[in-house]
């Protein structure tokens, strides 16, 4: 690849802005990030791209149709609002389906998808408590299994990058250990938990809840669930989805004062996103998607219709903080949250170039994967970039 260099009026830092900042990308990598001895001519603003940790599919497509095609659409919608990282989500289906699901995100890692990066995969499900399950089927969900999640993570090879599950089963909190032990990511969710079984799972090496308040015990002043847990417990990384059904405005700015960085943007998307009103399958289910809210039969929330890069403008207008601080909610906290932060999530020498290009009103101009365009709207234009 040629040499770039990216002159902008901003550069977004975990510190900050910096202003009239020349950034030099090579070979896919950020080289340096100096200040400017020219006057900038355009109002650019340069940011880390967006990382969805969290999303099933988009445009009728998703993880489970286990199939490149369907993942790089994913990967090419995701380009679209920002996105240049992501954690290709299952639901609870079948075992061979979610197999094959794995084995699919697998191979389409190594064969590479044309957008955002495909990290690997997320397992939601089966794994989970039928209190609080959501579109998940009741018929198939059963405790955490230590047998089959071995297979299951000899199967990815490396690519199955978090695990979800319920923690008041027995036995759990072993399980939990043993994958702490491989560094797997356990996320705690679609759960009857209480507060005392929610901080031992967390204790015994959990990272964190599944879209906080939807899908597990609510928050009593005298029984604090899991959502109390997740809101008092330092460290406790806490997945929320800011589309304005899932979580009323006012709890999502209670739940950015209790967490702070340890907040993160997710989507929690289905194969409804970016589709018209009308009827979709969500794994076995079938569900319904009116005005972007996605249901099933019994009036269960189904996912949803969400892009990350509204859920960063909701997340600044649901709290009072800026658009830039919620802009690190949905990537440099992620990064953090995954263990990737010395590769993804900032602008600085040595990482990846994962960027995207706003206009001074945050309207996306383009978005660049390891060093590449992968989108460019209207609004691009060649002299942006300096080869």
């Amino acid at each position: 690849m040629e040499f770039k260099q990216i002159h902008a009026k901003q550069v977004l830092t975990p510190l900050g802005w910096l202003n009239n900042i020349i950034v030099n990308i090579k070979e896919g990598k950020i080289i340096d990030i100096k200040p400017s001895d020219k006057p900038c001519s355009n109002q650019i603003k340069l940011l880390p791209a967006l990382i969805d940790t969290h999303i099933h599919g988009v445009m009728g497509v998703d993880t489970m149709d286990a199939t490149h095609e369907s993942l790089n659409t994913m990967s090419n919608f995701l380009a679209k609002h920002g996105v240049g990282a992501f954690l290709a989500t299952t639901v609870t289906e079948s075992n061979d389906k979610i197999e094959a699901a794995l084995i699919q995100v697998k191979k389409s890692i190594k064969q590479g998808v044309t957008g955002a990066t495909l990290l690997g995969s997320y397992l939601e499900g089966p794994f989970f408590n039928a209190t609080h399950r959501g579109a998940h089927p009741k018929e198939l969900l059963h405790a955490p299994d230590r047998t089959i999640i071995e297979k299951w993570l000899n199967l990815a090879e490396g690519t199955l990058k978090c695990i979800a599950l319920a923690p008041e089963y027995p036995n759990t909190l072993a399980i939990i250990k043993w994958l702490h032990s491989l560094n797997i990511r356990v996320m705690i969710g679609h759960t009857n938990a209480d507060y005392e079984t929610t901080k031992a799972a967390l204790l015994a090496g959990a990272n964190g809840v599944v879209h906080c308040y939807n899908g597990m015990s609510g928050l009593h002043h005298r029984n604090l669930g899991v959502v109390g847990a997740a809101l008092s417990i330092d460290n406790c990384q806490t997945e929320i989805i800011v589309d304005g059904y899932h979580v009323h405005p006012s709890a999502v700015a209670i739940a950015h004062k209790c967490c702070g960085k340890n907040l993160l943007l997710i989507t929690d998307a289905m194969r409804a996103t970016g589709m018209p009103n009308g009827d979709y399958s969500l794994g076995k289910l079938r569900v319904h998607m009116e005005n972007n809210v996605v249901r099933t039969e019994n009036g269960s929330l189904a996912g949803s219709t969400l892009t990350l890069d509204c859920a960063v403008n909701n997340l600044a207008n649901f709290t009072s903080i800026s658009f830039e601080q919620a802009w690190l909610h949905g990537s440099y906290y992620p990064a953090k949250a995954l263990g990737i932060d010395n590769t993804l999530g900032s602008i600085t020498p040595g990482k990846t170039a994962n960027l995207v290009l706003l206009d001074e009103h945050n309207q996306l101009i383009a978005t660049i994967v390891n060093g590449n365009i992968v989108y460019q709207s209207n609004l691009f234009n060649e002299k942006y970039l300096f080869n």
